[in-house]
């Protein structure tokens, strides 16, 4: 799958930029798209339009976490692996557009005031890089992985994110044909 090309996609259905990523990922953490939509939906606008972490890189994080996060609270070289690709994937985004934080990457677009999402327009989309970023963050994202993929994922056998990582209490949607 083309991340980055379904991550835009998915920004331009209406979903925010932190949901955007996240959900552009579903086919490598196992995810169905509503409960990524879910779990990402507060990331978004810099943390609920608070212009904090810009969104994209949050809702790449999240991923990275989701498949290459650790879960022993006692394991602390996991816990250091895991911060340092958390630090890596900020630091390439952050040399990519020269910031992290929604604010400064919207420093020239003139935004509604207040925390309500603003509507989705043509000039919404035209005024904002977010769509390219967005795409940036899940290439990426991309990268990282394949640079961190454990031997039996080079080979091609990736768990999915429910199989054996942090979202396994995460419920799937089954349907059933009567």
């Amino acid at each position: 799958m083309d991340h980055p090309q379904q991550a835009r996609e998915n920004f331009l259905r209406g979903y925010n930029c932190a949901q955007s990523v996240f959900c552009a990922f579903c086919d490598e953490t196992g995810l169905e798209e509503e409960a990524a939509a879910r779990l990402a939906s507060s990331f978004g606008g810099g943390l609920g339009r608070l212009r904090e972490l810009c969104g994209a890189l949050s809702g790449a994080e999240l991923v990275l976490g989701c498949l290459r996060g650790y879960s022993d609270p006692e394991d602390y070289d996991a816990k250091a692996a895991h911060y340092q690709n958390v630090r890596t994937l900020a630091e390439r985004f952050r040399e990519k557009n020269g910031a992290i934080l929604c604010r400064e990457l919207l420093k020239d677009v003139k935004t509604s005031p207040g925390g309500a999402p603003e509507h989705r327009t043509p000039e919404y989309y035209a005024a904002r890089p977010c769509l390219r970023l967005i795409g940036e963050a899940a290439a990426l994202l991309d990268d990282l992985l394949r640079e961190t993929a454990p031997e039996s994922e080079a080979t091609g056998n990736r768990p999915a994110c429910r199989d054996k990582h942090c979202l396994s209490a995460v419920p799937r949607t089954e349907t059933v044909e009567s």
